[in-house]
């Protein structure tokens, strides 16, 4: 299987983000890549080959594509497509309040991990106007990328979250039965990181998804790779991090500052995620 690599795909300078118009779509072979890409159906019809499933494609759909996810275009008629290149992590994801949105998560992270369990039902299926206004978006960050004159790369990075956040909006506002699904997941985790430093029981965020715990929980863990609470402390020893990096507070206030109660929990906690006490990481990153 072929693997796409970032030094073959995206521009000499190294540039995160790459517009790829295919109209119509040669025949490639399976393969995966270095980086993630945005897929927007614009025209015809075909197959989209994920290892063993197949899901047929029509104008309007939109996903997602992680590097390390096979897939492939078959039985294609007239299929035309966007691909958008990018490498998540060299883009600032988490500027601002997209990672609040509900959207977002169920987009970008969820419906690619559940999408076999789905049978690609939980796919963003944009309207007319929609499409409209994403392509008006993809046009804007294209020319960018394309003329690249002096400051291009502030001005790209941000219509990639223009574009970002404008299909994160689009599938939170689908009436789609199973990508609403998602959508309750998704509104748990931007629960947590808009209250990261509250607290905050595994039955509340239960209540939020509207799902039973086992369920909840079951794809939870299945879509982000680890469960709910292990997630939150997560988010909290990143935020811990931050502040740690970019303040004088001590590490105690820190602690309860991003939710931990117990100064000693949230150094073990801290050690067994980074290796070092929150006073070596203060030492070793000031």
């Amino acid at each position: 299987m072929k693997v796409l690599k970032k030094q073959d795909w995206f521009h000499a300078d190294g540039f995160p983000i790459v517009v790829e118009r295919r109209d119509p779509q040669e025949p490639f072979g399976l393969h995966c890549h270095e980086f993630s890409e945005i897929v927007i159906i614009t025209g015809g019809a075909g197959l989209h080959i994920t290892g063993e499933d197949s899901y047929e494609l029509k104008p309007g759909d939109t996903f997602v594509i992680g590097g390390d996810r096979p897939h492939d275009y078959l039985n294609m008629d007239q299929l035309s497509l966007i691909n958008i290149l990018f490498d998540p992590a060299e883009l600032p994801m988490s500027l601002g309040d997209l990672q609040s949105l509900s959207g977002y998560h169920a987009l970008f992270t969820l419906e690619p991990a559940w999408r076999s369990r789905h049978q690609f039902t939980s796919r963003l299926q944009l309207s007319p106007a929609e499409i409209g206004e994403t392509l008006r978006l993809v046009d804007k960050l294209d020319d960018e990328l394309t003329a690249r004159q002096p400051g291009f790369g502030v001005m790209a990075i941000a219509a990639m979250l223009e574009l970002v956040t404008f299909l994160s909006r689009c599938y939170r506002e689908t009436r789609n039965p199973t990508s609403k699904s998602l959508i309750r997941v998704g509104e748990t985790i931007s629960h947590m990181r808009r209250n990261v430093s509250q607290v905050i029981a595994l039955e509340e965020l239960v209540a939020i998804s509207g799902m039973s715990r086992t369920n909840y929980i079951r794809i939870f863990e299945a879509a982000m790779g680890t469960s709910p609470i292990k997630y939150l402390i997560g988010l909290r020893i990143a935020e811990a991090c931050r502040l740690l990096r970019s303040t004088d507070r001590s590490i105690t206030d820190i602690a309860f500052d991003v939710g931990f109660s117990d100064g000693n929990y949230f150094s073990r906690q801290f050690r067994k995620t980074h290796g070092q006490s929150p006073r070596e990481y203060r030492k070793r990153h000031r």
